[in-house]
Order: structure tokens, then C-alpha cells, then sequence
């Protein structure tokens, strides 16, 4: 292990400040929740890229927010645990680098895949709106396609569904345009449901960061089972590539972000290794 000159540093600059800034981000989510009303999490939290409630700064912000103080605790215990290794290491510059695009590359897998799964709801609305009808509606409704949610969705479905109800008897031409307006909505209120948090996949990629620089390292599960760094990171892989595509309904935990950033962290020091070593020549 190479350390900087200055020693090993058991709380580095950059760990440090991040475990300072994302306190910070939970305590103020609380406070502003409580004291204004304000929901920072639909503020600062990462909207789906197409969304109207997507901003750019969301991709960086999403990674100081946590659902809960589990959350926010078991994360910032990791990125203390295995960060603080390697900072030392590489120093705070290329570690805040690491963190970030591990961050970034979490966000776009978490959303490439959640594109995949919005597809056919989006699709079957377009396909409404290109032919609407009271019977197409019907069995919009009827179908896997009408997803609640969201409070958003739940509530304007519930006012459509009294207006049109009170309408298609006694002028089905009023309650087809209240319908395309419901529609419209919904694909709006569809789009900004998905909304992620966390410095979980910027923390995947510190592992997996971790268990390439120190394979043979032991790791204590339930601080007694000793397992060797590179194994650890992949059962751990394969459990969130398990969890992902066996969509365990309910348990609210972007698996696909984890692994999103254990991918790019993998290349990102791939390619460091890479132009490291043609530095030699």
C-alpha cells in the first residue's frame, strides 16, 4: 500500500467533508420538511432525465440525500471504512473524482433501466393520444398500464375519475377531452415519479474500488467472518445484479444504481491503470 508522505490519515480531507456535507443535507431535509413544508427530497433528489422535475444539479445533489438515518448511517460508514483507505492512497483530488463519476454512472444505469421498465406505459399513452377514444381510455384504465404511483398520479386519477364519470352518460365528447387532459397529466406525473437518493452507488464503487486495490485484504462480516476484499465485491455484485432482475417488488433499493457504479468504477481505474502504465514508456 503506497501512503501519502504525511502518513495514513484515519479521516481524510475529502471523506471527511463528505460525511460533514451529507449530515448536513439529512439534517436541513428534516428542518425544511418540518419548518416550511418543503419536500427537498422532490427538490434535491435525482428525477428520471426527462422528466419536468429533472434539473441538472439533481446529479450531483441526489448523492447527499438519504431516505433515513439508516440510510444515510450504513453509507457514510462505508465511504468512512473503505474512503478513508483510498484517499490515503490516491490523495483527495483523484478520489473526489472517483466519487463523482461513480455517482454520475450510478444515476444513468439506474435510469437507463428504469427507462426500460416506463417504456410500455409510455408507449400505450402515446397510443391513446394518437387515437383517443372513451373505449381506449376504458381499457387504459383497466390495464397494468395505469400505475399509482404517486400522490400526484392518485390524485388528479381520483378527480378525473368523478368529473368523467359524471360526464360520459350526458356529453362523452366533454369527458373525451377531459380524458386527454387526465392523459397528458398523467404521463407528466408518471415521468417525475421515479426519484432516487443516495451516495449508495458512489459507495458501490468505493467498494468495488477497494476490492481491485486490495484483493487479498480481509473484510469481517458481522465484524467476525473473515472473507478476502475481491470476493466480498463479488457476491456482493452478483446479489445486486440478482436483486435487480428479480425485481423484488418493495424493497425500494436501486440495485441497478449499485452496480452502475461498481461498472464505472471498474473502467475509470481501469483506464487510470491503463495511462499509468503507458507513463512508463
Amino acid at each position: 500500500m503506497r501512503i501519502a508522505p504525511g502518513g495514513f490519515n484515519m479521516l481524510p480531507f475529502a471523506v471527511k467533508n463528505l460525511l460533514i456535507i451529507n449530515g448536513l443535507f439529512f439534517l436541513a431535509t428534516i428542518g425544511f420538511q418540518s419548518t416550511f413544508n418543503i419536500d427537498l427530497y422532490r427538490v434535491l433528489g435525482l428525477h428520471f432525465f426527462g422528466a419536468t422535475d429533472f434539473k441538472p444539479y439533481q446529479l450531483v445533489t441526489y448523492m447527499f440525500m438519504h431516505g433515513n438515518f439508516s440510510h444515510l448511517f450504513f453509507n457514510m460508514f462505508a465511504l468512512w471504512m473503505f474512503g478513508n483507505v483510498l484517499e490515503n492512497v490516491w490523495g483527495p483530488k483523484r478520489f473526489l473524482i472517483y466519487y463523482f463519476v461513480t455517482g454520475f454512472g450510478a444515476a444513468i444505469i439506474h435510469y437507463m433501466v428504469v427507462y426500460w421498465q416506463m417504456w410500455p406505459t409510455l408507449q400505450a399513452i402515446d397510443l391513446f393520444l394518437q387515437n383517443p377514444s372513451n373505449d381506449a381510455l376504458q381499457a387504459f384504465v383497466n390495464s397494468e398500464h395505469l400505475k399509482v404511483v404517486s400522490y400526484d398520479i392518485q390524485t388528479n386519477f381520483e378527480l378525473f375519475r368523478r368529473d368523467y364519470n359524471a360526464l360520459v352518460g350526458s356529453n362523452p365528447q366533454e369527458a373525451l377531452v377531459r380524458a386527454i387532459n387526465f392523459m397528458n397529466q398523467y404521463r407528466v406525473d408518471f415521468m417525475n415519479a421515479p426519484v432516487v437518493v443516495g451516495a449508495s452507488g458512489a459507495v458501490f464503487g468505493i467498494l468495488l474500488a477497494f476490492g481491485m486495490l486490495f484483493p487479498n485484504s480481509l473484510i469481517y462480516l458481522f465484524f467476525a467472518i473473515p472473507i478476502k476484499a475481491k470476493y466480498f465485491v463479488m457476491i456482493y455484485g452478483a446479489m445486486e445484479l440478482y436483486f435487480g432482475i428479480s425485481g423484488r417488488a418493495g424493497d425500494n433499493v436501486a440495485h441497478f444504481a449499485h452496480l452502475g457504479g461498481m461498472i464505472f468504477g471498474y473502467f475509470l481505474i481501469r483506464y487510470w491503470r491503463k495511462k499509468m502504465n503507458r507513463n512508463f514508456y
